[in-house]
């Protein structure tokens, strides 16, 4: 496996000459944030050695390079998920490459169900911490050497963007939650039992991606941030019928808020 992520590293090297310390990874229904980013180049993932290829509506699978915030960015127009068959060494390979190519942080988006009975459709919800409750663990096997065996993960969302963001907020007259977002498999949505569960649980926020993304970003060094877009509500009393096209629809609309605070805080990092 690593031979192959030094492969890809290597291949993007050759193919741009963007040199970003900041990533970005759009959720289902979010790759319109990459209308923002002055793009330099745009690979399909197809294109790409040893990529995974996203076979999930709203993920158009393309990593592109170029500027946001005034600053060089990378970002992967589409993720991987558990559900569509892949392992979780396979779902997390572009992070693992994003290291081999010299990145510092990380934005994460997703769409998500709302257990908050504080939160609507359409809330941003600042993520500041994770329940893990996928199958399998993303850094099974031999450890990378990256991190150490057993990585501390007290800190998994960056204090210091997660206050930066709420001043970007506040500035900018933008609501925004925060809460603790829950990963499952999928692909099916939630019963209102489970939602119940989850949320007894600690979660705020359900979905079924992101977080084995931020464990091995965090295995690598890499500081993270994350927003949720509350997409359908999981709270008793409001649970309806959703589809993925309705989910869709309800990120697609928010996103420009979304987009306004990840431009903030990536114009605001140090070079």
């Amino acid at each position: 496996m690593l031979q192959k992520i030094q492969q890809t590293a290597e291949w993007i090297k050759q193919h741009t000459s963007s040199r970003p310390h900041t990533a970005i990874i759009l959720g289902t229904g979010l790759g319109r944030l990459a209308a923002e980013i002055e793009v330099v180049d745009a690979f399909p993932y197809s294109e790409i050695p040893n990529f995974p290829v996203s076979t999930v509506e709203g993920h158009s699978g393309r990593l592109v390079f170029g500027r946001l915030g005034g600053k060089e960015v990378m970002a992967l127009e589409g993720r991987f998920h558990y559900y569509e068959g892949y392992n979780m060494k396979e779902v997390t390979f572009p992070v693992r490459v994003m290291y081999e190519l010299g990145i510092k942080q990380l934005f994460v988006s997703n769409a998500a169900g709302g257990m908050n009975p504080d939160f609507e459709i359409g809330d941003l919800m600042l993520i500041t911490d994770h329940i893990n409750f996928m199958p399998e663990h993303p850094l099974h096997g031999p450890n990378f050497p990256t991190g150490p065996r057993f990585p501390d993960m007290s800190e998994a969302y960056d204090k210091e963007f997660l206050q930066m963001a709420r001043e970007i907020a506040q500035e900018k007259g933008i609501k925004v939650q925060e809460g603790v977002y829950l990963a499952t498999q999928g692909p099916t949505f939630e019963t209102p039992a489970e939602y119940k569960m989850y949320h007894i649980l600690g979660g705020d926020a359900v979905g079924m991606s992101t977080v084995p993304e931020v464990i091995v970003a965090h295995h690598c060094g890499i500081r993270t941030f994350g927003i949720s877009i509350i997409t359908d509500l999981g709270v008793e009393g409001k649970i309806v019928e959703v589809s993925h096209e309705e989910v869709q629809k309800a990120a697609n609309a928010v996103q420009p808020l979304m987009a306004e605070i990840f431009r903030s805080l990536i114009a605001r990092l140090p070079e």
